[in-house]
């Protein structure tokens, strides 16, 4: 079993040292699900929420939660971003939006929590805009999808069909 690095050794809570790792390339991507009445998704679709475009701001509201996930986990190393992505897809059929965020660095650490982050405050933030007409919304299934970069090279969560399989290659 591995050792949790955020733990020293008198048991106490300390930032990993990351001094001596190369700096790469890294991407992570996460997802998350909101299900919504009907009724709000269509509110949605047709821009006719009062508080104005709600996946627009949410997109926003996601990108600066990457950008600033470091000061909200206390664990976290500040990372430069260099790209971050958000992107909505409606599925009418469950009354769902999928967000899907995408974080990009070149850094001697992961951005999972970036990327994790993105998608959690981009759900919360269509909660919020839309609570006046929907309460009964869930958010859901906040996951990693696929990371790569640094030492531990590719993840890639797979699932085919009811079966969840995680795969963890190497580079």
């Amino acid at each position: 079993m591995k050792k949790l690095t955020h733990i020293n050794q008198k048991g106490n809570a300390q930032l990993v040292d990351i001094t001596d790792k190369a700096i790469t390339h890294r991407k992570a991507i996460a997802e998350g699900t909101i299900q919504l009445n009907k009724d709000t998704l269509k509110l949605i679709q047709a821009n006719l929420i009062k508080k104005g475009d709600v996946l627009n701001t949410a997109k926003i509201a996601g990108i600066q939660a990457a950008k600033k996930t470091w000061g909200l986990i206390p664990l976290c190393h500040s990372i430069n971003l260099t790209k971050i992505d958000i992107e909505f897809k409606i599925d009418k059929k469950n009354n769902t939006i999928v967000c899907q965020s995408s974080c990009e660095c070149l850094a001697q650490t992961g951005l999972e929590m970036e990327a994790l982050s993105a998608v959690s405050i981009a759900l919360l933030t269509i909660y919020d805009m839309v609570k006046a007409v929907d309460r009964s919304m869930v958010i859901s299934n906040i996951h990693l999808v696929e990371k790569s970069g640094g030492r531990s090279g590719l993840y890639k969560r797979e699932v085919k069909a009811k079966l969840k399989k995680v795969v963890k290659t190497k580079k």
